[in-house]
């Protein structure tokens, strides 16, 4: 029988990792090449590996060729983002079967990020909630499916408390657990756990993690994508280590942005792992590290923080 995510936690602690598809060639043969990231973090024996998906099915194609050699290399299961952005049913049946047929039963059911400009979704379905629904209704039990859960309130949500709603409804139209979206603040996090217990939420709880690697791309994922709370510790790091352009300094030297750069990663790396002990004691279901499509660094915050047994 086929092994189910959602099983494994029920038992234990998941531990698992987030990839994306590469835009190029030599991107994708760096990720599933021979001896490529894919491989070396199967070392690191990952229930499973997911797979982004772009927005109205961009990238589609490498998706499946990332899940494919996540399968094939017979450590990880795979699982695939899906979104109904700018689909039909019958576009997403297909496609949807089409995953079935690779041996890829497992899914994140999302509506998508709507691109700039777009009201709706531009297709048959509206929100996730539909489509956990339609999946359950022309798939039955094929498919596990998680669903996203947003510690903070969804960032077009009306509020936590209809954002709670809903997750409840993924719920209670078939989803089997929950991956959260990125969450720093661990006073909210809590709160949250309490409150969608106390909404009749049963269903495990993976936390989605993001390394804390590089200043950009952590200010851009907290607050031009999801609207985060940037806890002090975390601004600190931010603010000691700070290369941008200011109006009250000169433009800074190569050689001193790469030190501070270099110095952000080491405070990151050790932030990252004091906030997975945090997680850990609040008594999730799995962690779900955004793996960035690198090896060494999430390697060494695997190791380190010890979510995972590794034998050198």
């Amino acid at each position: 029988m086929a092994v189910k995510v959602s099983d494994i936690m029920k038992k234990r602690m998941a531990f698992s990792f987030e990839v994306f598809p590469p835009k190029t060639d030599a991107g994708m043969d760096k990720l599933v090449g021979k001896g490529g990231v894919l491989d070396k973090l199967n070392t690191l024996h990952p229930d499973y590996i997911s797979c982004t998906y772009g927005a109205g099915g961009g990238n589609v194609g490498k998706n499946l060729e990332v899940l494919d050699a996540v399968k094939a290399g017979g450590v990880a299961v795979p699982i695939t983002h899906f979104t109904c952005i700018g689909n039909t049913k019958e576009g997403i049946k297909t496609q949807l079967q089409t995953y079935l047929d690779h041996g890829i039963n497992h899914i994140l059911a999302l509506r998508g990020d709507l691109p700039f400009g777009w009201s709706g979704t531009g297709g048959d379905l509206h929100y996730a909630t539909e489509l956990v629904k339609f999946i359950r209704d022309e798939f039955g039990d094929k498919f596990t499916i998680a669903v996203a859960g947003s510690p903070e309130g969804h960032i077009t949500c009306r509020s936590l408390e209809a954002d709670i709603s809903f997750l409840k409804q993924k719920q209670d139209e078939g989803a089997d657990y929950i991956m959260t979206q990125l969450c720093w603040d661990m006073d909210q996090f809590r709160y949250w756990r309490d409150a969608i217990a106390a909404a009749g939420i049963t269903i495990p709880v993976d936390v989605g993690i993001m390394p804390v690697l590089d200043s950009k791309a952590t200010i851009n994922m907290a607050l031009s994508r999801n609207g985060c709370v940037i806890p002090r510790k975390l601004a600190e790091i931010i603010s000691k280590n700070w290369i941008f352009d200011s109006p009250f300094a000169p433009t800074e030297a190569e050689e001193s942005a790469n030190a501070k750069k270099a110095s952000f990663k080491e405070a990151g790396i050790e932030y990252t792992i004091g906030l997975i002990d945090e997680y850990r004691v609040a008594g999730i279901d799995g962690i779900h590290l955004y793996a960035l499509n690198q090896f060494d660094d999430v390697a060494r915050i695997v190791k380190e923080s010890g979510i995972k047994d590794i034998l050198d």
